[in-house]
């Protein structure tokens, strides 16, 4: 017989901090279920989308997450924006939404417009310009958005430009 890989009563997440002894908030302490109409609309809002928080500080006490709805009407463009110092990942769930930001790796910025499908993911880094928008003129697209801060951050721009390192922060 081989040996464990552990000792038992060891945590098998090493990197993990010890917080034995430690008093969590009590929403801290619990699993958290929120269903699809009791989703939060009092988040910041950027023109032409809407938003809903699910997961949140606010809703659920996270500390580093927040998860949950965007809705584009049909024919319609957000404003230009950003999310700060927040990681922003996208999940498709209906619609055909487009999301564009200038990329500034050749000679001259170049406007670039990635088209998705439901099931499509998107990675937008923290401070980059960009803006969703929804051709079709029927379809609303939704999507699933989570992000590495406890609330939705949106700094609203009067128009996309090339990220720089002098940008970020």
């Amino acid at each position: 017989m081989s040996q464990p890989l552990t000792t038992p009563g060891e945590g098998f997440h090493p990197h993990l901090p010890d917080t034995a002894g430690e008093s969590l908030p009590p929403l801290r302490t619990r699993l958290h279920h929120i269903r699809a109409d009791a989703l939060d609309g009092d988040t910041a809002q950027t023109g032409g989308m809407r938003r809903f928080a699910a997961v949140s500080g606010h809703t659920v006490g996270s500390e580093k997450l927040w998860m949950g709805q965007t809705h584009v009407a049909p024919a319609t463009s957000s404003s230009d924006h950003h999310h700060g110092a927040s990681e922003t990942a996208i999940y498709v769930v209906s619609g055909h939404p487009e999301f564009v930001f200038l990329d500034g790796t050749g000679a001259e910025p170049e406007e670039i417009r990635l088209r998705t499908s439901p099931g499509d993911y998107i990675f937008v880094p923290p401070f980059v310009p960009h803006r969703e928008e929804n051709p079709d003129p029927a379809e609303e697209a939704v999507v699933v958005i989570a992000r590495s801060t406890q609330e939705a951050i949106v700094v609203n721009l009067p128009q996309l430009y090339v990220l720089t390192a002098d940008d970020e922060g």
